[in-house]
């Protein structure tokens, strides 16, 4: 099992309408193809010294080939759909590998 995460920084005036469409749209949008079989979003309660509010979205894959398909196929669909909130957020990502669940 690999998690695939994203850290979000995003822009306080617009903060709570990029967490709506979050929940909403993109989340469901990402499950919908089908490469993830779940998803966890959550908020650093951490605060940043640029300000705006951090949330990290960890979307669970079967394996790394899902993954690897999810780049190929749907990566750069889910990137297009950020286009309302451009220049508003910063974000990496990170791949993580599931050694233990208990």
């Amino acid at each position: 099992m690999v998690i695939y995460n994203v850290t979000v920084n995003v822009e306080e005036e617009v903060h709570n309408e990029w967490k709506s469409w979050m929940q909403k749209e993109q989340i469901p949008a990402m499950l919908a193809t089908g490469k993830f079989t779940k998803a966890l979003m959550t908020k650093v309660l951490a605060r940043e010294p640029m300000g705006g509010v951090t949330y990290s979205i960890q979307y669970t894959a079967e394996s790394m080939a899902h993954l690897k398909t999810f780049y190929v196929e749907n990566h750069a669909d889910m990137v297009a759909k950020t286009a309302p909130f451009k220049g508003k957020f910063v974000e990496f990502t990170t791949e993580l590998q599931v050694i233990d669940q208990q």
